[in-house]
């Protein structure tokens, strides 16, 4: 089947259209409660939107059609949904050791520009992904959480202070981040929703292989 034939057979669902209503509802409050600097600014959003609402949906419908995702998808909300643990998941991330791993995972040669990350920002993890790369300053930038040196003291000390942290992916962290899973403590609170970006680059996740992403 052809990739105008896949994308024909996904637009046609129920779950597409959907989704599509959900995401188009969820952004335009989103922008009638922004603050904007200008009309253009706001014009600008709108012509956009309708693009990335239905690549995201199409997307979404797409690996769950494929296999490729272990997440339900909630149509309805449209957002992923997995069952939450007790505790926010970082276990392998937090001695001196599994920092260094941590490290040497981002120093390898096959990380790249574009490659979908998770980054912990208090109580809740987010998908993020790399914009720049830097190794001369052992550093890494990604788009929403900035720049990360990539140094045992700065990841195990730096991130405590700053509430913010670079993170090695796992099915955990991962699920976590996607479904927008947050914790005060050590008690749930209701997920976050993650942004348009974030499921849209949530579908790229090839879940047996986090450094090969599917083409979306």
């Amino acid at each position: 089947m052809s990739q105008s034939s896949l994308w024909q057979l996904h637009t046609d669902t129920g779950d597409f259209a959907e989704l599509c209503n959900a995401l188009y509802q969820r952004e335009i409050s989103l922008i009638a409660k922004g603050d904007f600097s200008s009309a253009q600014s706001v014009q600008a959003r709108l012509e956009s939107l309708s693009y990335y609402i239905t690549r995201t949906a199409h997307a979404m419908v797409t690996v769950i059609a494929q296999g490729h995702s272990p997440l339900l998808l909630d149509t309805h909300n449209a957002s992923w949904s997995a069952k939450q643990g007790k505790q926010i998941p970082l276990s392998g991330q937090e001695t001196e050791q599994e920092c260094a791993n941590i490290i040497n995972w981002y120093l390898q040669k096959d990380i790249y520009v574009g490659l979908v990350v998770p980054v912990l920002l208090a109580d809740h993890i987010i998908i993020d992904c790399i914009d720049r790369i830097d190794l001369d300053k052992q550093r890494i930038r990604t788009n929403v959480g900035g720049w990360f040196s990539l140094t045992i003291d700065e990841l195990m000390h730096k991130g405590q202070e700053t509430n913010k942290r670079l993170l090695k992916p796992n099915k955990k962290i991962m699920t976590s981040a996607c479904t927008g899973h947050c914790w005060q403590g050590n008690n749930k609170q209701l997920p976050i929703i993650p942004t348009l970006r974030e499921l849209l680059l949530s579908c790229s996740i090839n879940w047996k292989n986090f450094k090969k992403p599917l083409a979306i």
